[in-house]
């Protein structure tokens, strides 16, 4: 059984209300990183900001655009140059989306430009049992196409 759970321990806790993952791509590609997400995953852009250049040498204007996918809200964002987000090439973030039809979501996904890496596994070389591919994004972040778990074990806090 799933127990919520609070931080801040004995003290005053804080309950969150969401995670948000924000994907943050070199300048000026969130508005193309948003079409990709929109045409590989069916993704709905909920809002957009857009601000203007910060600095002379900045050509375009940064975006940050809120996404919708399958339930869950994720942030794509311009990274500025004078932000304190390092860049990470999509490295120590993969993102796993789940549906029944792993194979048709890996063929969109690349379709609309990603590359699949590797085949699609199942059974105990895959998530909980279930199947599941792997795809790249064409700004570096790595995308699990999983079929829905079979029966995962609880696990004890």
């Amino acid at each position: 059984m799933a127990q919520e759970v609070q931080n801040g321990g004995a003290d005053k806790a804080v309950k969150f209300t969401a995670v948000k993952p924000q994907l943050m791509v070199e300048a000026p590609k969130a508005a193309d990183a948003v079409q990709f997400y929109k045409a590989a995953f069916g993704a709905v852009e909920a809002c957009r900001t857009v601000n203007n250049k910060r600095k002379a040498e900045e050509e375009l204007p940064h975006i940050s655009a809120q996404l919708e996918l399958a339930g869950s809200t994720i942030l794509v964002s311009d990274i500025c140059v004078d932000s304190a987000t390092v860049k990470s090439h999509g490295s120590g973030c993969v993102i796993c989306l789940e549906t029944e039809d792993v194979e048709d979501a890996i063929a969109k996904a690349v379709g609309a430009g990603a590359v699949q890496e590797g085949e699609i596994t199942e059974g105990e070389g895959a998530c909980c049992g279930g199947r599941v591919g792997k795809v790249k994004d064409p700004y570096g972040f790595v995308w699990l196409i999983c079929s829905p778990a079979k029966k995962c074990v609880d696990v004890e806090a």
